[in-house]
Formats: C-alpha cells, sequence, structure tokens
C-alpha cells in the first residue's frame, strides 16, 4: 500500500483537488467528499494507465504540514 499526499481546494462552486506526485492525476466535484472519492478513483485509473505503458509509478515523496502564521488585523 502506498499512501499519497493530496491537495483540495474550494474554488467559486465546487471543490478541484491533485496529487503532487502523480502530474496530470487531478479531480473535481461538488464536495469535498464526492472530490476525494472521485480523486482515488483517478489515482488508481493513473496508475493503471503508466503501468500499462510500461512507465515507473512515482513512490510518494509530498510532505504535507501547516504553517501558523499571525495575520495582522
Amino acid at each position: 500500500m502506498k499512501r499519497y499526499a493530496i491537495v483540495i481546494e474550494k474554488a467559486a462552486s465546487n471543490y478541484a483537488a491533485y496529487v503532487p506526485d502523480l502530474p496530470g492525476c487531478v479531480a473535481t466535484g461538488a464536495t469535498r467528499e464526492e472530490t476525494e472519492q472521485l480523486l482515488r478513483e483517478a489515482i488508481e485509473v493513473h496508475i493503471e494507465g503508466l503501468q500499462q505503458d510500461g512507465l515507473p509509478v512515482p513512490e510518494p515523496m509530498a510532505a504535507v504540514d501547516y504553517l501558523d502564521l499571525e495575520v495582522g488585523v
């Protein structure tokens, strides 16, 4: 099992997500939950496509963290 970092962003009327370690692997959905499920499916298809083409599957390398900043009032 591999664990890939994902990024989910709120857009004007939906959500968009991508996988930093899998360029081109993206999904959009009406809710965060839908977007996450669609991205899970996109990752599976993306990896299957790489394997079928005889290309290496990138190892998970991206790290996720947060920075706490005081923002001016």
